[in-house]
């Protein structure tokens, strides 16, 4: 994206940008009317496995990607709740697409939160970044004159195809003083590792672009790593780079939490995604038992769609709500009312997790058992939405429901 295209495409909100509420409707608005040139790239997305380029262009154009990124760096700086009700739109139209987009524009949000104010301005780059991000420490640094040499493969980098950079975790030299392995934080050029040919044989999400990558000798600049960083607990008590630099209380946060409620707002998404097509043969299919109506007319179908409408509601308030509240939290963090605390992030993320969770019953239960055969015809729109939802359901981050209910009752009594 070059420079003239990112002042485009933020000229384009440039009357509303201290309008946090029109901002949001504006954006909204537009990833809604999206909507059907979304869904006629699906079959092109599976194809090639992540975003065509015609479609992510158009995100360009309409400044999607800026959403993260602050203002003083050519972005639009708009709060999570924005960014992710874009997200949702995205998603209802194709879950896949709607994955590659989030989980590389989102890292905007954490890369001001964790890196040196010092890099920013280089890294951003004027508004063209995207970065996906994989947080399992599978690389090895080895430190050489002037930085750091990179070695090994990290899987599922989702949305690396368009990424400008990849943020990473990675295994340094040494042990901690408990005798644990050292981690580092890193922020890598696309110039510095393989995009592997290996994703589009899941179940689902062919379109998300979560291909592997490889680090072969790379060489790391110093600048872009930090040291002894471990993502599972990394933050600051008050002002982070990103919120000194900004005065932006949301570039200080945690982010366990906030990647979980990524994934409930995609997986909302999705599910809205299948209640359409239910909707849409409410009307014009009948009921496969006497006495033939139409299924808009039956109790039991009523029931079917008129309980998944509600529990969707219920999902999708829970993710906002739980939005607003990982912003407070990191206000009050800035301001020094209460730390952004790990106990917080638990909650956080576990109401994230039980949203992808019950978002997939209500497309596995509630509608795909009584759909009927015909939508899950290979090709079908239903059937798609259905394997990317299943594919969504077996990630890692709803695996570790129980354990992070273990973790929060400890937190809760003291027995850590």
């Amino acid at each position: 994206m070059t420079d003239t295209q990112v002042a485009g495409a933020r000229e384009t909100y440039r009357e509303i940008l201290d309008d946090p509420k029109a901002l949001e409707a504006r954006l909204v608005a537009a990833a809604r009317a999206m909507r059907d040139e979304i869904i006629s790239y699906t079959a092109e997305g599976q194809a090639e496995t992540h975003i065509p380029e015609a479609l992510h262009r158009r995100f360009e154009e309409e400044g999607f990607y800026l959403m993260y990124i602050p203002r003083e760096h050519g972005g639009l700086e708009v709060p999570p709740v924005t960014f992710f009700k874009v997200v949702q739109e995205i998603a209802r139209a194709d879950m896949g697409i709607g994955w590659s987009f989030c989980l590389s524009a989102n890292h905007a949000l954490m890369f001001a939160n964790w890196f040196p104010e010092a890099i920013h301005a280089e890294v951003y780059a004027g508004g063209d970044f995207r970065a996906a991000s994989m947080y399992a420490p599978t690389v090895k640094a080895t430190p050489v004159e002037g930085g750091w040499q990179l070695n090994g493969v990290v899987n599922y980098c989702s949305g690396i195809p368009w990424s400008t950079y990849f943020l990473g975790q990675c295994i340094l030299p040494g042990k901690t003083e408990q005798g644990g392995p050292r981690f580092g934080l890193y922020i890598a050029p696309k110039d510095t590792f393989e995009i592997l040919d290996d994703w589009g044989n899941m179940i689902g999400l062919s379109s998300s672009g979560s291909n592997s990558i490889r680090f072969d000798g790379s060489f790391l600049p110093g600048r872009f790593l930090v040291e002894d960083a471990d993502l599972m607990d990394y933050a600051f008590d008050g002002d982070s780079p990103g919120s000194l630099a900004y005065g932006n209380a949301m570039y200080s946060a945690r982010h366990m939490s906030s990647f979980g409620l990524a994934l409930a707002a995609l997986c909302v998404g999705g599910a809205y995604g299948a209640l359409d097509e239910y909707a849409a043969l409410m009307t014009t299919r009948k009921t496969t038992i006497p006495p033939f109506v139409m299924r808009s007319q039956d109790p039991d179908f009523l029931r079917y769609y008129g309980g998944a409408i509600a529990k969707l509601a219920t999902c999708e308030a829970a993710t906002f709500k739980a939005l607003e509240m990982w912003q407070d939290a990191a206000a009050d963090n800035v301001a020094g009312i209460a730390p952004f605390s790990q106990e917080t992030d638990a909650v956080l993320g576990a109401i994230g997790r039980e949203v992808i969770i019950q978002s997939w019953e209500v497309v596995e239960r509630d509608l795909y058992r009584t759909i009927g055969a015909s939508a899950s015809k290979k090709g079908e729109r239903f059937e798609q939405i259905f394997r990317d939802m299943a594919q969504a359901a077996g990630h890692r981050n709803p695996q570790l429901r129980d354990a992070t209910f273990q973790l929060i009752a400890r937190q809760t009594l003291g027995v850590m």
